[in-house]
């Protein structure tokens, strides 16, 4: 016999169900580290490297850690965990990275992006990883943008010319001509990459072209495309082409890399590279522009 039902029921039903799906959405801010990493792998309330855990930084903030030493290929897995517990399914992450964590979420996005990715219940095991949800599937990750401070996507001069560690295998893949050539660097998957350089930089200013940030130059910090690096400064710098803000090529026509746009430039000189424990130089404008936006 057929069962007899209001036409008003489904509805019903099928309301009370987005509500419970949208009261399980949720958004995360993601923190990935550079070179010489602090934070232990997997403990994603960890901040060392970045200072207090209790400062804000961006909604449901997480550090996800990777031990700034090893090549980015090997240390990779740590990142792609992360952004499978707190970036699939109803979940969305905002994405900030410091100096070699430019590259590290650059070669993510290039080589994994595209690739099919179970969703996850953003409840991770001592190791980072999470278990799946409901054995369902997505491409790729649910990214809103990336935000980065000193970013080390177009390799430093440092690394060229010997003055980091030459035993560290990370400063092999920070070689300007290698960081280059690691992965489609104008491949983000859509995904924007605002740029925040730094160019407090007087101890290296002899090896670094242009302004810098003490560790990484405008080249790089500023998403310049291109197989190697170039000289870019400020504007009061008469004898250097200017690295521009937004998206528009630098001074001289030099294409900024795909969806990468300059939100920072700093014509003071007044930001260096470190953090010095406690959310400082660039990171620190990075910090308040996620805590303004990443919600």
């Amino acid at each position: 016999m057929r069962r007899f039902l209001s036409r008003r029921f489904p509805l019903v039903v099928l309301g009370a169900a987005a509500l419970v799906g949208a009261a399980f959405a949720t958004n995360y801010s993601l923190w990935i580290n550079g070179r010489t990493g602090g934070g232990v792998a997997g403990n994603y309330a960890d901040f060392t490297y970045w200072g207090p855990a209790s400062t804000a930084a961006g909604v449901n903030k997480k550090a996800v850690n990777w031990d700034g030493y090893n090549h980015i290929s090997d240390q990779n897995y740590l990142i792609r965990n992360a952004l499978d517990c707190y970036c699939t399914g109803t979940n969305w992450c905002y994405v900030a990275a410091h100096s070699a964590g430019d590259l590290m979420i650059g070669y993510t996005l290039s080589l994994y992006g595209g690739s099919t990715r179970y969703k996850k219940n953003a409840t991770p095991g001592p190791d980072g990883s999470c278990a799946n949800s409901d054995g369902s599937t997505q491409t790729g990750w649910n990214i809103k943008w990336v935000n980065v401070a000193a970013g080390a996507g177009g390799g430093s001069e440092l690394a060229n010319a010997g003055d980091w560690a030459l035993s560290e295998p990370l400063v092999s893949d920070l070689k300007t001509g290698t960081a280059r050539a690691l992965y489609d660097h104008n491949n983000t998957r859509a995904k924007m990459f605002y740029m925040w350089a730094g160019s407090k930089g007087t101890l290296y200013s002899f090896v670094l072209p242009g302004q810098d940030d003490e560790a990484v130059a405008y080249h790089s910090a500023g998403g310049i495309s291109g197989s190697g690096g170039a000289s870019y400064c400020n504007p009061s710098d008469w004898f250097c082409n200017d690295l521009t803000l937004g998206t528009a090529p630098a001074e001289g026509g030099k294409a900024k890399w795909s969806n990468h746009s300059v939100v920072f430039r700093d014509d003071a000189e007044a930001y260096n590279h470190y953090t010095n424990g406690n959310w400082q130089g660039t990171v620190g404008l990075v910090r308040q522009d996620m805590v303004n936006n990443a919600k």
